[in-house]
């Protein structure tokens, strides 16, 4: 079964967690990069808070799963 990952400050992806995403807290941009790559192959999407988006490279890779960039 495939997985949604939320990251980013936990505050901003506590209701998402409540929805069934696994909250992953990644308040630093060293966190973010690191979840991004501790990924597994079972996430289908990845909600990322836009302070998460943005500590990713401009090109992340989009092959590797769906994501999208939640409203502020």
């Amino acid at each position: 079964m495939s997985r949604i990952v939320a990251i980013g400050g936990a505050a901003e992806l506590g209701g998402y967690g409540l929805a069934g995403a696994d909250v992953v807290d990644a308040p630093e941009p060293e966190d973010v990069r690191r979840a991004w790559e501790a990924l597994g192959a079972d996430v289908a999407l990845v909600l990322l808070t836009p302070g998460a988006r943005a500590a990713l490279p401009e090109n992340v890779r989009a092959d590797r799963v769906l994501w999208a960039v939640l409203p502020e």
